[in-house]
């Protein structure tokens, strides 16, 4: 039986999302009906200072302006290096008003890495704002120069931009070639007129993939997040996911300025346990995103540092780009007195798929990522039949948020869509209410003489064992069976729990196939720039060097 595969998240009748159409009218409606209105909150050496929704837009029409002066001109494709700071919000959206494309890339990248990845683009800049704490230098990619992008604000709100770009103009490029008016190289020739961004995947499992995506491409994706959570001028958020991915790009920073609501941005532009709290009641925010680690953590130092619900008063809170263990989620709702939703999605649908709603409209289903929001969905067997309510297979997407493909790669993009469906690689199945409950990721199965076994099922079933706090999950090597289990496991400081314990707690809820048949406690895990756990990483540290 066919089940629902697009639902609305919330009475339509009620809540109106933003209709905006692009990163260039992200700002436009809160100009024209509340410029005075709280944007940005920056924080710069302990002080904070508010911007306003009319500072902000001219402070992006002034970085229009000078990066057309220094002889940029639409189309072309401009790197982005720069942490959650004002300098990095101006440049995007001062960028997307001079018709540029912009590229946001990790500061936190070594140099080669930055480089491989401007290069294959072809970018005619680098656009380099302030670095997080820990990140390296920024760099110019071959060819391409590297301006500097200075926000200086004041305590009373006046602020000013300045782009210094030296001697060096736009690179030409030694392979560039003539497209009608601006020279071309790399993979920018592939661009269009309608493109915004270029988002590179995180290139754990692979090299990492361009992603073009298009204004209308990010403005289905925001008024699907503005729908999904009623986003509006009396929310406020704490930007705590970078803003070169998704997740913070498109939930917290884009849908907050469409929907009229306030951005803190913390000091240094990263995520920091030690002052969030501190950050959440400076600006009255009523909700946040981040990943499972960044919650583990929030809830490991709840005792300590959270400052109760009545001081800090949450309408939600989300999680997106990993699993959540069910355990951590329901610590969590008791701890913040808020509902924690779990959402879905990938730099290809332009971050959100599916997340689940809000109470008002409809039930919370513990390890669920909820119901579509605003795409199609479906799940589908290996011949790419419907699978019926409850059973596994791939799933599939299709809609407004959708990339086009991907940018050089016209094989990946080929391998990656069937009869204009997007393939996610995601195993899961859907219920009777069309709520989508993720298994594993195809490519990371372990084949177990035979035995398909998800090593995402068995490490929330092993970050479910008291005591235990992160777990990753890798094939081992083995010339029997082919592939074996292998597990780490991060235990809680104050925990004494030893390995037997915790493969004892695995046997009475693993098939014998899914129990690890190699288990070591370690001090901590590796994790990609968004978070996530770095599967490469842990596989090639653990399985590889034993």
């Amino acid at each position: 039986m066919a089940v629902p595969t697009t639902a609305s998240v919330c009475d339509t009748n009620r809540y109106r999302p933003p209709a905006v159409t692009g990163l260039v009218d992200l700002l436009d409606r809160q100009v024209r009906d509340c410029p005075g209105a709280r944007a940005l909150v920056v924080t710069v050496t302990g002080n904070r200072a508010d911007l306003s929704y009319g500072t902000l837009a001219a402070l992006a029409d002034d970085m229009a302006e000078r990066l057309g002066g220094a002889g940029l001109r639409r189309g072309d494709a401009v790197g982005l290096v720069c942490a959650n700071t004002a300098e990095f919000v101006v440049a995007l959206l001062g960028a997307a008003r001079a018709g540029l494309v912009v590229a946001p890339v990790d500061p936190a990248l070594s140099r080669p890495e930055t480089s491989a990845r401007l290069d294959a683009l072809g970018t005619r800049a680098v656009l380099t704002g302030p670095l997080a704490a820990g990140a390296g230098t920024a760099s110019e990619a071959d060819g391409t120069p590297s301006w500097t992008v200075r926000v200086d604000v004041s305590r009373d709100g006046s602020a000013t931009v300045t782009l210094g770009t030296g001697e060096g103009g736009p690179g030409d490029g030694a392979r560039g070639v003539r497209d009608g008016e601006r020279d071309v190289r790399g993979a920018a020739g592939e661009l269009t007129g309608d493109d915004a961004l270029v988002l590179f995947t995180s290139g754990t499992t692979d090299r990492a993939k361009m992603v073009p995506l298009t204004h209308a491409n990010v403005a289905a994706s925001v008024r699907g997040i503005c729908a999904t959570y009623e986003l509006g001028p009396g929310d406020a958020t704490v930007a705590v996911m970078p803003f070169f991915h998704g997740h913070g790009l498109f939930a917290a920073l884009l849908a907050s300025l469409a929907s009229g609501g306030c951005v803190l941005l913390p000091e240094r532009g990263r995520f920091s346990a030690h002052t969030f709290w501190d950050d959440v009641q400076a600006v009255g925010a009523s909700w946040f995103t981040a990943v499972p680690t960044i919650h583990e953590i929030l809830l490991d130092r709840s005792a300590t540092e959270y400052p109760g619900p009545e001081l800090a008063p949450l309408r939600f809170v989300r999680s997106c780009s990993a699993p959540l263990n069910a355990a951590t989620q329901r610590a969590l709702e008791r701890t913040l007195g808020a509902p924690l939703l779990s959402a879905y999605g990938m730099t290809e649908t332009t971050h959100q798929t599916t997340s689940e709603p809000l109470p008002e409209w409809g039930p919370l289903k513990q390890g669920s990522v909820g119901r579509t929001s605003g795409v199609d969905l479906r799940v589908v067997d290996r011949g790419g039949r419907m699978c019926p309510v409850g059973a596994q297979g791939e799933v599939w997407v299709q809609g407004p948020t959708v990339m086009r493909g991907y940018l050089g790669d016209p094989d990946g993009t080929a391998g990656s869509f069937a009869d204009g469906w997007f393939r996610t690689g995601d195993l899961g199945s859907l219920d009777e209410d069309g709520y989508l409950f993720l298994t594993g990721h195809i490519k990371n199965l372990i084949n177990r003489g035979g035995e398909k076994i998800s090593p995402e099922h068995v490490e929330d079933v092993l970050a479910g064992c008291p005591g235990v706090s992160e777990a990753a999950v890798f094939p081992v090597p083995d010339a029997h069976y082919g592939q074996r289990v292998g597990a780490v496991v991060v235990v809680r400081d104050d925990e004494i729990l030893g390995s037997g314990q915790i493969l004892q707690y695995c046997r009475d809820r693993l098939s014998p196939a899914e129990v690890p048949d190699r288990l070591e406690i370690v001090a901590a895990l590796p994790h990609t720039a968004k978070g996530g756990l770095d599967r490469r990483a842990v596989e090639k540290r653990y399985a590889e060097s034993k």
